[in-house]
């Protein structure tokens, strides 16, 4: 209870201590104000305030951890996509409460988070051997910051992950394909029309995710103005209603900005012209099913396997795509749009890949006398 207490003082000597009681129409906290010169009696005021409050009673300011994990995730779970619960679910159950099991949230700390932190770094895997990604455990500590948002704003707890850093995700370098490996690929599929190259096809001349290449369908190719709209993507999640444990689900893109319509070459409108079948179909299996993401990244193996090119993840075409636009000299901004990402920082940073060839092209162009 102590821990929640907000106390100043101030410039006349005084001691200022509030305690939040509700809130407002707009939902804001609202707070009670209790002053005295002495701050033993300040607290006890304060205290008192709190045991005698419905809603700061001994049992609330007793909460664990978990107990708030539990509830926030209750709340999350109304306002985000089911995909996005499902992670936030797993981060909750699998990482969180295991570790701290019932300790008082009011009794959480800076360096025992640190402490935590450190352990999922190092030792974080199920099978305790090894660490975990600096990028999960970033997922980890940004689930855990939203829980203490919570019980700042529903409770008026003090909020223990204010000094917390989340730790930088390992930048490595990705080697996107050269140029022998993109036109090798490229004669391999264009030799071998079938629905899984057009498909590789369409990622390495669009940058699509895989999700969103397994979620589209014929309707969503605008073939007269050769523009693909990407308003779907598909991924399989954990299932709690049924009696499997995962299940394939057809939703929207990954953000705002990732619905979006994308400019594709000539040739590759041809191709799609002289294929096209049922509008509602998808474009992978030529059904009314789709193709999820596992069987579409198997498959470009195989592809790879048969082209005698290194094996790497489909993803990589995306990766292939960003770099070789700016090799081109589209500009960030554009290529930004065209992977739909909400920002070009994200696109430089994580997507486009300057080879020494390219650099040593650019280099010569310098002059400084001319």
């Amino acid at each position: 209870m102590r821990n929640t207490m907000n106390i100043y003082k101030r410039k006349d000597g005084r001691f200022e201590g509030r305690i939040p009681f509700g809130r407002d129409n707009n939902g804001n906290l609202k707070y009670k104000y209790m002053y005295s010169r002495n701050l033993a009696e300040l607290k006890e005021k304060m205290l008192y305030a709190y045991t005698t409050s419905e809603k700061y009673s001994p049992v609330v300011c007793g909460k664990t951890l978990q107990e708030l994990s539990l509830e926030w995730l209750n709340c999350a779970k109304l306002r985000v996509k089911e995909s996005s619960y499902c992670c936030y679910e797993k981060i909750v159950t699998k990482h969180i409460i295991p570790y701290f099991k019932q300790i008082k949230y009011t009794e959480l700390n800076t360096p025992q988070i640190n402490t935590f932190i450190e352990y999922l770094l190092k030792s974080g895997k199920s099978n305790g051997k090894g660490g975990l990604s600096s990028k999960t455990v970033q997922d980890i500590i940004v689930a855990m910051r939203s829980v203490a948002k919570y019980a700042e704003q529903e409770y008026g707890f003090r909020n223990p992950m204010h000094n917390i850093s989340i730790p930088k995700i390992e930048k490595k370098d990705v080697p996107v394909l050269n140029e022998v490996e993109r036109k090798t690929l490229q004669n391999h599929l264009m030799n071998d029309l079938n629905n899984t190259n057009i498909g590789v096809l369409l990622a390495m001349y669009s940058g699509m995710r895989i999700g969103e290449i397994g979620a589209l369908k014929w309707e969503d190719i605008d073939l007269k103005n050769g523009i693909v709209h990407i308003s779907r993507t598909i991924q399989r999640i954990n299932d709690k209603s049924g009696n499997n444990k995962t299940k394939l689900v057809i939703g929207t893109p990954k953000s705002k900005t990732s619905e979006r319509d994308i400019p594709i070459p000539d040739f590759l409108v041809d191709i799609l012209k002289a294929r096209k079948c049922n509008e509602s179909s998808f474009i992978l299996s030529g059904r009314h099913k789709p193709v999820e993401p596992r069987t579409i990244q198997n498959r470009f193996k195989s592809v790879l396997k048969n082209c005698g090119i290194r094996n790497v993840n489909f993803h990589l075409l995306r990766h292939t795509y960003a770099t070789v636009c700016i090799e081109n000299g589209f500009d960030a901004k554009s290529v930004s749009e065209l992977l739909g990402h909400a920002s070009v920082n994200i696109t430089l940073n994580r997507y486009v890949h300057s080879s020494l060839d390219m650099k040593k092209k650019y280099v010569a162009k310098l002059n400084f006398s001319a």
